[in-house]
């Protein structure tokens, strides 16, 4: 049934955007950001944890999930660390996503040639 779930939630996040560019007219730029700060704004009122509980992948897996993770490593950091924690807490959740695009990035352009 999890499975089920997850394609259930991680469709309608898909959808959610999918809206957002064709009704609002906005950018694919615009639509990322709104969703990424959605999960953020959805962490920072604790209802996207559970949602990650019930649907698994389906809501871990969308760009809404780089938004919570940002506030939830933000937020843990800074109990512990104060201020400056809020800042060192978002690098420290996303810096091993980021670096590994990074790394596997350039491995790609190393081992692919452009068509352009």
């Amino acid at each position: 049934m999890i499975f089920f779930w997850a394609f259930v939630v991680g469709g309608l996040i898909c959808v959610a955007g999918q809206l957002l560019l064709d009704k609002l007219k906005l950018t694919p730029a615009h639509t990322i950001t709104t969703l990424v700060v959605v999960g953020a704004i959805l962490d920072g009122l604790g209802l996207y944890e559970p949602l990650i509980d019930f649907a698994g992948a389906g809501a871990s897996v969308p760009i809404t999930s780089f938004g919570n993770a940002l506030v939830h490593g933000a937020m843990a950091e800074a109990e512990k660390n104060g201020l400056i924690g809020v800042v060192t807490g978002i690098f420290e959740v996303t810096s091993a996503g980021i670096s590994a695009a990074i790394i596997f990035g350039f491995i790609a352009s190393l081992i692919f040639r452009s068509k352009g």
